[in-house]
């Protein structure tokens, strides 16, 4: 990822990355054990009392402060027990170790209170699964975010096993605003890439990744393909609202994921043949 960051830096190029966390809270039964049932049957943004885990969400952001790290937000997301938490945009390596911090402190401060904090991308059958959705802005002297996107549309069938590694992830594709086709728009949430109204010259949230990835590789990744869309001076294809029957698909199981990233070239130029074969092994 340091060679990346480095790469857009000798083009004049600053990209921060401010990641949104999506985890469920679940009770512990006398050992300590997972029980999977959610502390509480709240639903998106609602507060107390249905939504019990308010409190601990503050003890979260207030114990991430004192360590210096800012989150900008946290909320109850749509599933039972299903929480959020947002963070600033930095630059790429502090915003991966911070997402390595943010989670540890997440799973002991749940622990403490008898909870068990489940980052996993499906972890109820029926409810919305867990994203880890990537903002990402690109700072330069020029408007870049269009072939910056492009690149990353170009590259997105091939990293997608990174992003998405478990079996489990792919569970939670293509339902409850996760993407499942390759697509991008303004505000809409549903479509792969959404770029916010207010912030449109140079920001874009990626939506597929969730938090069984390895941060870094996916931060790395996404910088080279971003670098290469300006390089080569990419077209992304128009934006949409609406996929239609020609609009590419994401791989639809890890087993699809593993195939794409097995003959990908360009996957073993940026992280060498060992990681790209322990992936796909």
């Amino acid at each position: 990822m340091e060679k990346g960051v480095k790469k857009a830096k000798e083009k004049g190029i600053t990209i921060n990355f401010g990641s949104e966390f999506e985890f469920y809270l679940f009770k512990q039964d006398e050992n300590g054990n997972n029980t999977f049932v959610p502390l509480d049957q709240g639903g998106y943004m609602d507060i107390a009392p249905l939504d019990k885990g308010e409190n601990i969400r503050r003890e979260i952001c207030l114990t991430l402060s004192e360590m210096g790290i800012d989150p900008e937000v946290s909320h109850h997301e749509m599933g039972p027990g299903q929480n959020e938490i947002d963070f600033r945009y930095s630059q790429a390596l502090q915003a991966a170790d911070n997402a390595a911090t943010f989670k540890w402190v997440v799973e002991a401060l749940a622990n403490m209170q008898g909870l068990v904090a489940d980052f996993s991308p499906k972890p109820i059958e029926d409810a919305p699964g867990n994203g880890m959705h990537i903002n990402m802005s690109v700072q330069s002297h020029e408007e870049l975010l269009m072939p910056f996107m492009a690149g990353i549309l170009h590259h997105i069938e091939e990293m997608t096993l990174f992003l998405n590694p478990s079996k489990d992830s792919y569970k939670r594709m293509g339902k409850d605003k996760a993407p499942s086709f390759i697509s991008w728009s303004y505000q809409n949430r549903n479509q792969l890439i959404r770029i916010p109204a207010t912030h449109s010259s140079n920001r874009m949230e990626l939506r597929s990744p969730d938090c069984s990835c390895n941060i870094y590789l996916a931060y790395a990744l996404l910088i080279y393909a971003g670098l290469e869309g300006i390089e080569k001076n990419m077209i992304p294809d128009p934006c949409t609202d609406v996929v239609s029957v020609d609009t590419k698909r994401l791989p639809q199981s890890l087993k699809e994921a593993k195939l794409i990233a097995s003959n990908a070239s360009w996957l073993k130029e940026i992280l060498g043949n060992d990681i790209v074969d322990i992936y796909v092994g």
